[in-house]
């Protein structure tokens, strides 16, 4: 599953308990991910989830777990 994956590189990328990320948990706010963070992120996600490239565009609007379980699912 999407989320379930997900929530395993978060928790490792940003050192929290999987527990702890939810569809609401945001990248700035509850995980403290800075501009540097989100690229590696963003690269973390082309790879795990074969989405092909993430533009800027679409980066900037991804503010949470949901937005980017969204993104993904879409690309299915």
């Amino acid at each position: 599953m999407v989320f379930d994956r997900l929530v395993e590189l978060l928790s490792e990328q940003f050192s929290v308990e999987p527990e702890t990320i939810t569809l609401e948990t945001s990248f700035e706010e509850d995980l403290g991910a800075d501009s540097l963070d989100l690229v590696e992120m963003m690269m973390a996600l082309e790879e795990e989830f074969d989405v092909g490239e993430i533009d800027e565009e679409t980066a900037r609007k991804l503010k949470t777990v949901g937005d980017v379980v969204e993104l993904i699912g879409a690309q299915d």
